[in-house]
């Protein structure tokens, strides 16, 4: 399995920006083996970090990299930083289009990735659970399914309330003035709303992504998501939603990202030979 870290200068962001790629291409076969074809491009997972975190956490959270090799998948992991993954125009950090075009657009023609939507898919956990989300149902004519975990769904006009001081920098005013822009309530009642997205996307008869969503049962983010999921069920959007024992956590994150990549369409290919699989 290539572990590939990468910066290269983004035209969205300004600023050279580092990422981190798996690649399956280095599998050594041995001589009963069927080898995989050398022009098959590899379908794609597009990994989102949360708050505090980088584009390596995945690689020290979860057994992505294992995971990865056994289905033959591409994994593109960014760094976020603590944007949410969306375009805020009062600072001109334009991570929406950074995610999920210009980083689609280089690692396709710097990989052997495939085009196509059915082979595309974004996933988060936190931050990036709402980041795969607002960018996979954005974009849904370059995801083909969406994986978020413990998502952090509450953009909404409540964002206006938030105090200007809390004991945690993300419960704060400043910082969702940082991601967002000073009218948080203007945000509220924009696309950056999961549900205003949606309702606007049926409106145009746009076919939706699939999507998995998974939620700890002891996580301060589970009244969210289970209203985020009756909503999609009163919208008869299609959609899986489990619930789990779990908090906010890695234990958490990794036991159902291994599940929520059971649900992707990925191909099961032979794991090869390599250091963890010598005989």
């Amino acid at each position: 399995m290539a572990l590939l870290k990468v910066s290269f200068v983004s035209e969205t962001l300004h600023r050279a920006v580092p990422l981190v790629v798996i690649l399956p291409t280095d599998k050594i076969y041995k001589a009963n083996q069927p080898k995989r074809s050398a022009d098959k491009p590899y379908k794609t997972l597009y990994l989102l970090h949360g708050v505090l975190g980088n584009e390596e956490d995945w690689l020290t959270g979860t057994r992505i990299q294992r995971w990865a090799e056994a289905n033959d998948l591409a994994v593109v992991m960014p760094a976020g930083e603590n944007s949410f993954y969306v375009d805020n125009a009062f600072t001109g950090r334009a991570y929406s289009r950074f995610i999920a075009q210009e980083l689609v657009e280089f690692t396709r023609k710097s990989f052997p990735l495939s085009p196509k939507k059915e082979d595309t898919f974004i996933g988060g956990l936190s931050m990036g659970g709402y980041g795969a989300l607002y960018n996979g149902l954005k974009y849904h004519d370059t995801f083909g399914a969406i994986v978020a975990l413990s998502a952090a769904l509450m953009v909404d006009e409540s964002l206006a309330d938030l105090p200007e001081q809390a004991e945690w920098f993300g419960a704060t005013k400043a910082f969702w003035q940082g991601v967002f822009g000073p009218d948080l309530k203007a945000a509220g009642q924009s696309e950056c709303n999961l549900k205003v997205l949606i309702n606007n996307l049926l409106a145009q008869q746009v076919a939706l992504p699939a999507i998995y969503l998974a939620i700890g049962d002891d996580d301060k983010l589970l009244a969210a998501n289970v209203d985020f999921h009756e909503f999609l069920d009163q919208k008869q959007v299609a959609h899986v939603f489990k619930v789990a024992p779990g908090s906010h956590e890695w234990d958490f994150w990794d036991r159902h990202l291994k599940r929520a990549l059971d649900w992707l369409p990925l191909e099961q290919a032979s794991a090869g030979i390599n250091s963890g699989n010598v005989n």
